[in-house]
């Protein structure tokens, strides 16, 4: 499980994290990527605890989900399956989780100052914290891809699932778009990855 775990997360995160797998009986599955999730926790049928984290994910990402995923089991074990997936008990576990790993041996640098102000009050997805996300993606493999934030407004772009839409507005920290198809308008994060078409 070591030699899997170096992989995809930082050196000195293997074995505090491969111990922190053992303490909390985690069956780890990393697979492939899933646009719609990073990873995800479940207790399985035969009560065993399940993880998944997707393969694509850059080494930092990919400890920063592995955490995630493993707050909402010992958040759930601590205070009960009717908690909110999200809510305070979540946060404040994966607070406690994650603050030994927000270290110079661990992360670059630029990052920490960014993951200490996010795990000051954690959401459920670190995508939502645009500039965390934007830096985090530094370290991802590169692709042809834009961000919502960096085209022209006018632009027409697609998605991951094909849409096609026009950048129209900026509204408050969201972008407006209209989707060319149906007409429909939607909000897009600044990080928002998509194909430009023209």
């Amino acid at each position: 499980m070591n030699e899997t775990l170096a992989k995809y997360i930082p050196e000195h995160a293997v074995r505090p994290v491969f111990e922190l797998i053992v303490a909390n009986q985690v069956h780890l599955k990393i697979v492939n990527e899933r646009q719609t999730r990073h990873g995800d926790y479940r207790k399985g049928p035969t009560g065993k605890h399940e993880i998944t984290v997707n393969s694509s994910l850059n080494k930092y990402r990919f400890l920063i989900t592995l955490i995630h995923e493993i707050a909402h089991l010992v958040a759930f074990e601590k205070y009960g399956r009717n908690i909110k997936p999200h809510g305070e008990e979540w946060k404040y576990s994966f607070q406690r989780l994650m603050v030994p790993y927000i270290r110079p041996e661990i992360f670059p640098g630029q990052l920490l100052p960014l993951l200490a102000r996010h795990f000051k009050n954690p959401t459920a997805s670190s995508d939502t914290d645009t500039t965390l996300s934007l830096a985090l993606k530094q370290y991802d493999k590169q692709n042809d891809k834009n961000y919502v934030f960096e085209i022209p407004y006018g632009s027409v772009f697609r998605i991951q699932n094909g849409k096609v839409f026009k950048k129209l507005a900026v509204r408050t920290k969201r972008f407006e778009c209209i989707e060319i198809s149906s007409g429909k308008t939607y909000l897009f994060n600044p990080n928002a990855e998509v194909e430009l078409l023209n």
